[in-house]
């Protein structure tokens, strides 16, 4: 079981990314964004391990969406209209905008910058890429099939036996494209509740296996952060939710939460919004807490809660995921994106733990340059100019 391809095809990305990459290209055509790589870990990489990964990257460069890709996305992602996908089938990667640099300590660095419709495509390629390069060149152990098989029909098990509905939220730090691939396949054949996965083109692969598994996903802390640096953080939840509507008409109904706290969204979420979106996610900070928080406000505005959903999907294993399904059972609709526990347990090595994040945004070239910021539920989850980030919370009250 080899592959020699970190990424094989255009759509080996989240769902959510195209589905930003259309509202920017909607909202904010001309927009310029710069993601920026961080290791939340410190560690220190070596000059061969950038020129490998630079060699990896360029491959990406020769990635194009197939006649074949193109149809299933007309047919599966029906709520993104055809003329994004014609745009689609011309896009290529452009490797020469990745700056990748080691610092004097050997920190790795990874900066991308073009119109935020073009750049926000690259950030998963480049960190599932820097994930499996990291293992083949420091760890260069075949992962322990037996291990993982065993794994898996525990994780499928305790799914099955519980009615715990999950997807593959994987991709950005899996151990490799086949580890990936292996566990889908898996989980399509054995997972009674296994309802997708975020990475597009295994969605598609599987459908095969079973044609009820689909592609997962919404949003992305981007659209705040974006929105944020040029409007201000206090309204940037609900512009963003407004905006999300006249784009997507009701589709795509579940509107992440912590990019300023869940106390800050919490705010913004109208009676308006809290009707018409099907509901949240969770990505940080306790989740019973916010469980209960969330359903706290529906009661609020009169609405059932057990109308609408919660997705968790921070840092989850499937005793986790369990937990959670008992606490909220009968009382709100819950299921569960888990990534790295799926893509990267293979028995011999501890994950990465990487992000790439919007850094600056700038509405078009002739406006200014805008630093962005990520706040979080979860200590130490921050993302950010030190400065700007204090700036946030005194703007948002949480200092």
């Amino acid at each position: 079981m080899s592959n020699n391809n970190t990424v094989v095809s255009m759509l080996e990305n989240d769902l959510y990314k195209f589905s930003m990459s259309y509202y920017y290209q909607r909202i904010t055509p001309e927009g310029i964004g710069t993601f920026a790589f961080t290791d939340r870990n410190g560690m220190k990489f070596t000059p061969e391990f950038v020129e490998i990964l630079k060699a990896e990257l360029k491959k990406i460069g020769r990635l194009a969406l197939t006649d074949e890709e193109y149809k299933w996305c007309l047919a599966n992602i029906y709520f993104i209209p055809q003329y994004y996908f014609e745009w689609l089938k011309g896009f290529r990667y452009n490797p020469d905008i990745i700056k990748i640099f080691l610092d004097e300590e050997g920190h790795l660095h990874i900066e991308a910058t073009d119109l935020i419709y073009k750049v926000t495509l690259y950030e998963i390629p480049i960190l599932s890429t820097v994930s499996e390069v990291y293992f083949r060149t420091y760890q260069n152990i075949e992962p322990d099939w037996d291990y993982i098989d065993r794994q898996l029909e525990k994780k499928v098990a305790i799914s099955n036996e519980n009615e715990l509905k999950f997807a593959n939220f994987g991709m950005r730090r899996r151990y490799s494209h086949e580890m990936e691939d292996y566990v889908t396949g898996y989980l399509a054949r054995n997972a009674k509740y296994f309802i997708g996965s975020s990475t597009v083109y295994f969605a598609m692969k599987y459908q095969s296996v079973r044609e009820d598994i689909k592609p997962i996903g919404t949003m992305a802390h981007e659209l705040m952060m974006a929105t944020a640096a040029f409007m201000g953080p206090k309204e940037a939840n609900y512009h963003v939710m407004r905006r999300w509507t006249e784009v997507y008409g009701g589709a795509m109904g579940i509107m992440l939460t912590d990019s300023f706290t869940t106390d800050v969204f919490l705010r913004n979420f109208s009676l308006d919004m809290a009707k018409l979106y099907d509901g949240v996610r969770h990505d940080s900070g306790d989740p019973f807490e916010f469980g209960d928080k969330i359903i706290a406000k529906y009661e609020s505005y009169h609405i059932n809660p057990k109308t609408k959903s919660i997705v968790f999907s921070d840092s989850l294993d499937f005793d986790g995921a369990l937990s959670i399904s008992k606490y909220f059972k009968e009382r709100i609709n819950v299921s569960f994106g888990i990534g790295t526990n799926l893509t990267n347990d293979v028995g011999t090595v501890k994950p990465l733990n990487i992000v790439m994040k919007l850094k600056t945004f700038q509405v078009n070239p002739r406006q200014h340059v805008y630093r962005c910021v990520k706040l979080s539920d979860t200590p130490g989850k921050e993302l950010g100019d030190p400065d700007e980030v204090h700036s946030y919370k005194v703007i948002l009250g949480l200092v």
